[in-house]
């Protein structure tokens, strides 16, 4: 990506978000842009960014056997009626709809219901069971308290999967499968994650575990032992039967020695068991030729969310502690380097632009920063912001063919002498 085509500026950080600075610091950049309450636009970089949690998500899924399928936001009020749960989110609202002559229509804020009609007519036999179906698609929800920015808008894109098991049993392993991958994609994404007992709320069924990072940013507390790295959502203990619940379901039998800490919910499962496919007659044909209810499964991760925590997760600070950047995972980061040349030196920026040509013929995310009329020291300042982790500047101090690659984190520099040793580096 050639800096210049982007119209980014001369950056200029003031007055940052002291409780979202990743997000300022994005808003202030333009790379994410606020509509309304809750609505944003992603400019290049952390569109990117999303993309690859995206892939994440969907590659590990898909090695757990998952299936992945596309449902509309737009839906019919009829699906939703035919669950019950219609005249709640209406009245509550949260559901966003639309009347028109044709009917009225809602803006999906979750997807049992679609995700179940779509099962019902795939799987009419228990020879096409146990499978999980998942998608990642907008959801939006009118959220009267919008927070945090991208941690809590009115629309955002989301990772839902639905598991379909012929008894509990098997619900219980699908359960099992799901925790593992949510375990290993934010282990990818480079988030460390806590899965903490949580209470099913308003989705029902009989157990459920949300996934928290550990943040001053978070909405939640929770109880967390930090010699077992066990943790329990606080409502759990609003439960009569608390006691007999964490013991039965989880093994805990002493909560003493857990302390309360703040935590940024990324994602959450549950055992639903049969109770949308009761409200929704979810069943197929058993062994016996018997109509039989689905157990089922429901597993989500909010990637806005995972995408703004990973933005306040990795910022880099400056000589006076001030966020000045970031330092973006490899695992997620689009562009691993970014180069600045000294534009008005002409054998400089030939040899830049040759570095930079050559690292996007072997598919190595690049920048080049070829704006005119801003001086090298600004540019490196410039470069924090955009969060590629390497760094290479194209100078005065640059001898012939040599380059010297910075990691923007560390600081620390390796030399290389030519192009095709720093492509070897990257492609390691």
């Amino acid at each position: 990506m050639r800096l210049s085509q982007t119209g980014m500026g001369t950056v200029k950080l003031n007055n940052i978000d002291e409780m979202y600075p990743g997000q300022s610091i994005l808003l202030q950049t333009g790379q994410l842009v606020q509509y309304g309450a809750g609505i944003f636009a992603y400019n290049n970089i952390p569109l990117l960014v999303k993309r690859n949690i995206e892939k994440i998500i969907t590659d590990t899924l898909n090695k757990y056997g998952c299936i992945e399928v596309l449902l509309p936001t737009l839906q019919p009020d009829t699906i939703w009626k035919n669950s019950g749960r219609y005249n709640h989110y209406v009245e509550d609202g949260t559901m966003l709809i639309t009347e028109s002559n044709k009917g009225t229509f809602c803006l999906a804020p979750t997807g049992e219901e679609a995700m179940l009609e779509f099962a019902r007519e795939k799987l009419k036999s228990y020879k096409n069971l146990p499978v999980t179906f998942y998608q990642i698609g907008e959801k939006c929800r009118n959220e009267i308290r919008t927070r945090g920015y991208l941690l809590r808008g009115k629309t955002f894109p989301m990772l839902d999967a639905y598991s379909f098991d012929i008894d509990e049993k098997g619900m219980k392993i699908s359960y099992k499968k799901a925790k593992d991958a949510f375990i290993e994609i934010f282990k990818k994404i480079g988030l460390d994650v806590i899965p903490i007992v949580a209470d099913n709320g308003a989705m029902g069924g009989k157990k459920s575990e949300e996934f928290m990072l550990i943040s001053k940013q978070g909405e939640d507390k929770i109880l967390y032992n930090e010699e077992t790295k066990v943790g329990l959502n606080t409502e759990i203990l609003e439960r009569e039967d608390y006691k007999e619940y964490l013991k039965e379901e989880y093994g805990i039998e002493d909560i003493s020695n857990f302390k309360e800490i703040r935590t940024m919910e990324l994602g959450h499962i549950f055992q639903l068991g049969t109770r949308y496919s009761e409200m929704m007659n979810g069943k197929y044909i058993d062994q016996n030729g018997k109509e039989t209810l689905y157990y089922m499964g429901c597993y989500g991760i909010g990637v806005s969310r995972t995408l703004a925590a990973l933005y306040e997760n990795c910022l880099l600070k400056d000589k006076f502690e001030n966020p000045c950047g970031f330092n973006l995972p490899k695992s997620v980061a689009p562009y691993m380097v970014q180069i600045v040349p000294k534009i008005e030196d002409e054998k400089k920026m030939d040899f830049a632009t040759e570095i930079y040509e050559k690292l996007q013929q072997n598919e190595i995310g690049v920048i080049i920063d070829d704006r005119e009329k801003i001086t090298i020291g600004s540019k490196i300042k410039d470069s924090k912001v955009l969060g590629t982790p390497y760094l290479i500047v194209i100078g005065d101090k640059t001898d012939g063919t040599d380059i010297e690659l910075e990691d923007n984190k560390t600081g620390e520099k390796q030399k290389f002498n030519n192009i095709d040793e720093l492509i070897q580096f990257f492609n390691i």
